[in-house]
C-alpha cells in the first residue's frame, strides 16, 4: 500500500488551496479506505476556498477538503461489516454519532453530534479518503462515476423533492444550480405538472429548459409569483423547492404558492433576512419543512430506486476536469456558466 497521495488541502486559515503529497490515512477499526474516483465540487467548498466567516467558524486547518465523492474500497477495518474490498461506492459525507436523542429516534441526518467529511475530518478532494464503514453505500459498477459522485447532491434534491406529494401538482423550483436541476428530473418523474423552474443565470435557465421545465421564469426581469399565477390559471403553485437561498427568491416562491401550499426550504441565505410571518405564511396556512442533508439511510433508498427507474443524472454534470486543474474548476463554479463540475482523481477501472 502506497504511504503517500495527492490531496487538496486547506493548510491554514486564509482563502485558497494547495495541492500537496500527504499520507494515505489508514482506516479504524469500523471505517474503510477508499480509492477516490471523482468528486464533486459543492458550494459547501467555495466557501472554504474563499475563508468566509462560515468557513472560519466550522474549518480548522490542516483539512483536506470534499464531500461529494465516489470510489472503491481498497482496505476494510476488522470491525467493519456488510462491505468489502473491492465494493464500488459512494460516500455519505454526514458521519453521526448513533446514540443521542435525535438519532435514536430515526433522524440520524440532524445528529447533536454530526461532523461532514471535508469540513470536520478529512475529505476526498484527495486519491484515498477514511470514512465509516456504515456511511459508504454500495452501488452496482453499471453506474457512471459522474453520476455515482453526486449522489450526495443528488440525494439533497432527493429529500426536498419528496418532502410531499408530487404527482398531479404544480412546483416551483426556485433555483437552478445543481440541486435544483436534479429537482426538475425528480418532479417529472413523479408526475409534476407543470413545472416551474426559477433563476437568474442564463446558462442554468437553460439547462433547466432541456432538463424538462414546462416554463423557465428570468427573476431578474419576470415577475415571478404573476407568470405562476397564469400559468396555474389563477389558482397558484401547490409546492415550492427552495434552492436559491436567495431572500428574494424566498418571498418570490412563497407569493407563488395558493393558501395552504407546501415549502420545502434547502438554500442557505448569506445573512438573515426578513418575513411577514402573519401575511406570507399564518394567514395562508402555508406548511414550511426545513430539509437538511440526506435522511439516513431512506433517501438513499429513494436516490438509488429513481437511478434504476432510469431517472438521468448525465446531463447536470456539464465539466469534468482533473484534480491538478483545481484552481479552473473552482473559477468555473464562481462563473455560474455550469451546472456540476466534477474533479477525477482516479480514472483507472
Amino acid at each position: 500500500m502506497r504511504e503517500t497521495m495527492q490531496a487538496l488541502l486547506k493548510p491554514a486559515a486564509g482563502p485558497g488551496f494547495d495541492l500537496r503529497t500527504v499520507p494515505v490515512p489508514r482506516p479504524g477499526p469500523q471505517e474503510v479506505l477508499v480509492r477516490v474516483h471523482a468528486v464533486g465540487i459543492c458550494g459547501t467548498d467555495l466557501h472554504i476556498d474563499e475563508w468566509d466567516a462560515w468557513a472560519a467558524a466550522h474549518v480548522q486547518p490542516p483539512r483536506v477538503i470534499g464531500h461529494e465523492f465516489c470510489g472503491t474500497i481498497v482496505e476494510v477495518g476488522p470491525e467493519a461489516h456488510g462491505i468489502a474490498t473491492g465494493d464500488f461506492i459512494a460516500g455519505e459525507c454526514h458521519v453521526n454519532c448513533g446514540r443521542c436523542h435525535v438519532c435514536r429516534r430515526g433522524n440520524g441526518h440532524l445528529c447533536t453530534r454530526l461532523q461532514i467529511i471535508g469540513v470536520d475530518r478529512d475529505g476526498a478532494f484527495a486519491e484515498y479518503v477514511v470514512l465509516p464503514a456504515r456511511n459508504a453505500w454500495p452501488l452496482s459498477p453499471a453506474i457512471p462515476r459522474e453520476v455515482a459522485a453526486i449522489m450526495d447532491p443528488f440525494g439533497n434534491a432527493v429529500h426536498t423533492a419528496l418532502a410531499t406529494e408530487l404527482t398531479s401538482r404544480s412546483v416551483v423550483v426556485m433555483g437552478c444550480g445543481p440541486i435544483g436541476l436534479c429537482a426538475i428530473l425528480i418532479a417529472q418523474r413523479a408526475g409534476a405538472s407543470p413545472i416551474v423552474a426559477v433563476d437568474v443565470n442564463p446558462y442554468r435557465l437553460g439547462l433547466a429548459a432541456r432538463l424538462g421545465a414546462d416554463r423557465v421564469v428570468d427573476a431578474g426581469t419576470e415577475d415571478v409569483a404573476g407568470v405562476v399565477w397564469a400559468l396555474t390559471d389563477g389558482e397558484g403553485a401547490d409546492v415550492l423547492l427552495e434552492f436559491s437561498g436567495s431572500p428574494e427568491g424566498f418571498h418570490a416562491g412563497l407569493a407563488a404558492l395558493h393558501n395552504g401550499g407546501f415549502a420545502a426550504l434547502l438554500g442557505l441565505p448569506h445573512r438573515p433576512f426578513e418575513v411577514d410571518l402573519a401575511n406570507d405564511i399564518v394567514f395562508k396556512g402555508l406548511h414550511l419543512q426545513g430539509i437538511f442533508g440526506r435522511r439516513l439511510w431512506e433517501t438513499w433508498y429513494q436516490a438509488t430506486a429513481l437511478l434504476a427507474a432510469g431517472l438521468d443524472l448525465r446531463p447536470v454534470v456539464t465539466h469534468r476536469l482533473p484534480l491538478a486543474r483545481f484552481r479552473e474548476a473552482f473559477d468555473l463554479m464562481r462563473t455560474g456558466a455550469c451546472g456540476k463540475v466534477i474533479l477525477a482523481i482516479d480514472e483507472t477501472g
